[in-house]
């Protein structure tokens, strides 16, 4: 018997969507799978192949790492074009943001250096950093991951940087029979909790159930703190949040943070 023996927990992700139901299923959770996105593939992408023969174009001066997975799936599907080599002497010539220890990791992991890490891991912290540190006239690469960032580029380019952005994960919506069976697991008291780990995804789940009529009853549902919504962090928190849709996060935005958070309020210790 483990801790969450007999707790139905609702899981939204695609990406790493095995590994994180593989860990609550350790703790005997019953795991209700509904992918409200999906992911484009990397390597048949022509966007991102377009992207990165783009900024292969002409010299770069600043690179923006938004996500250590996306930065290392940019480099899988560059490797598989022949343009890995290319692109880390590209971006290596350049001067390095990244966004907190995961974006370096995948860096290092590479062999490059980072010139600036966002210690508290925001996009706010890290952007505002590189336009701050003088991008006019200057070509700025910005790796994004699942959706564009205008609210962050978009001083770049006021500040007179040359950004290409370049999106290593594209997600579109997902099929909506799963999730509405989700959502109606929801609506008749059968979850526990419901666990987010992109933005994207938490946001998709909301959309999906407007456009199928069971937004007002969804959202009234989870305003009352039954199920419990877990996400990951206050990036993927946001959709939920500004729908008045109260959240739990860990204090590591981390996917096994994010199953230690789960065992603790699910558990018998505490339910």
């Amino acid at each position: 018997m483990g801790e969450l023996t007999g707790v139905a927990i609702g899981v939204t992700a695609e990406r790493r969507a095995g590994e994180f139901i593989a860990a609550l299923a350790r703790y005997g959770a019953e795991v209700r799978h509904a992918p409200t996105i999906t992911i484009v593939p990397l390597d048949a992408d022509p966007e991102l192949r377009a992207g990165t023969e783009a900024v292969l174009s002409s010299s770069v001066g600043f690179t923006a790492v938004t996500t250590g997975a996306g930065f290392r799936g940019w480099l899988d599907a560059a490797d598989g074009w022949g343009l890995r080599q290319p692109l880390l002497d590209a971006l290596g010539a350049s001067r390095i943001f990244a966004r907190g220890p995961k974006a370096v990791g995948a860096l290092r992991g590479a062999g490059l250096r980072e010139t600036f890490s966002a210690a508290s891991e925001s996009n706010a912290e890290l952007f505002g950093a590189l336009t701050e540190a003088g991008v006019a006239g200057a070509r700025v690469v910005v790796q994004l991951h699942g959706t564009p960032l205008p609210e962050f580029t978009g001083p770049l380019t006021a500040a007179g940087a040359d950004v290409v952005a370049v999106q290593p994960y594209r997600w579109h919506s997902a099929a909506p029979g799963p999730v509405l069976e989700l959502i109606d697991a929801v609506l008749s008291g059968q979850l526990r909790a419901l666990a987010f780990t992109s933005a994207p995804a938490a946001g998709n789940l909301l959309t999906l159930a407007r456009e199928h009529g069971r937004y007002d009853e969804l959202v009234a549902t989870l305003r009352s703190g039954s199920p419990l919504c877990a996400c990951v962090g206050p990036v993927t928190a946001a959709p939920l949040e500004a729908a008045g849709v109260p959240t739990r996060q860990p204090e590591r935005q981390r996917l096994g943070a994010l199953v230690k958070l789960l065992v603790t309020e699910l558990s018998g210790a505490g339910r």
